[in-house]
Parts: C-alpha cells; sequence; structure tokens
C-alpha cells in the first residue's frame, strides 16, 4: 500500500468527522449578520431562517432549504461514513451507493444559490448592511471537507481495479 493511500486511510475518517462538526456548528451560528435602516441588527443562522420560514406559513421554501441545506447533507455525510466502513465488503454495492451519493450531492448545493439570492436582493435593496457571519465559513469548510472526503473515497474505490 502506497504511503498516499495510507494518508488517505486517516485522512478520510478525520475529514467525515470534522465535516460533521462544522457542519453542525454553522448551520446555528450566524450565516449573515444583518443591519437594518442603522437601527435594527438581527444576526441569521441557517436554523433560524428556516424556522422563521415556517413561522410564516412559508411552508414551500421551509421544505426546500430543510431538505437541501439540513437533510442532504447529513444524509451525505452518514452514507460516506457506511461507504467507508463497508469499503472492503461488497465493492460493486459500495461504488454504487458512492455514484448515487455524488449525483444527489450535486443537488444539496441549491441552498448556496439561494442563500446568494437572498443576499444580493436585501443589498440592493440598500435599506440593509449584510456581513458575513462565521456561520457561512463554518458550513462552506464542512461542504469542502465532505467534497474532499467523497474524492478521495471515489480514488480509493476506482484502485481496487
Amino acid at each position: 500500500m502506497s504511503s498516499e493511500s495510507k494518508s488517505h486511510l486517516v485522512a478520510i475518517p478525520i475529514l467525515l468527522v470534522c465535516a460533521l462538526l462544522l457542519f453542525l456548528t454553522g448551520v446555528f451560528f450566524p450565516f449573515f449578520n444583518v443591519t437594518k435602516l442603522w437601527v435594527f441588527h438581527d444576526a441569521v443562522s441557517v436554523f433560524s431562517g428556516i424556522i422563521t420560514l415556517f413561522d410564516n406559513g412559508e411552508y414551500f421554501l421551509f421544505g426546500v432549504l430543510t431538505l437541501f441545506t439540513l437533510v442532504f447533507p447529513l444524509v451525505k455525510l452518514g452514507l460516506l461514513t457506511v461507504i467507508w466502513i463497508e469499503r472492503n465488503h461488497d465493492l460493486a454495492q459500495v461504488r454504487s451507493l458512492h455514484k448515487w451519493v455524488e449525483n444527489v450531492g450535486r443537488w444539496s448545493m441549491l441552498d448556496v444559490f439561494v442563500v446568494a439570492i437572498l443576499i444580493v436582493v436585501t443589498k440592493s435593496a440598500a435599506l440593509a448592511d449584510i456581513k458575513i457571519g462565521i456561520g457561512l465559513y463554518l458550513f462552506t469548510f464542512s461542504v469542502i471537507f465532505t467534497q474532499f472526503a467523497s474524492s478521495w473515497i471515489d480514488r480509493l474505490l476506482n484502485k481496487h481495479d
């Protein structure tokens, strides 16, 4: 086994754990801080934004953002963990599951698009000042760590050919 493969054997579980911790903290920390009319301040996290949508009766947006922002990333991390644990058993099934995870994972980026639109619309109103919060960075690093782990898992699965 090459030293690169050995380092991935250690790095992948660390990346998955870090991605989960960053995700769980990122959705509760403020994604952005909004100042309206130079007086009113509000810190908006993913979780508080989703709850606000539900409380305001915006059930469609609540459902879409809950699915793409909370459910998909957690399912993807869970399935990557299962794939990692089962990588030496049924290789064909593990590869098939990984391919499915990769295809579904692309849809989970919809939430980033929605947040970007929200920021642009709010800034264009010229009534609010938006500053990026730590939650956005934590969430972004979670996505990056998940992608690294997924691509390294893919490389290791394909080395078995």
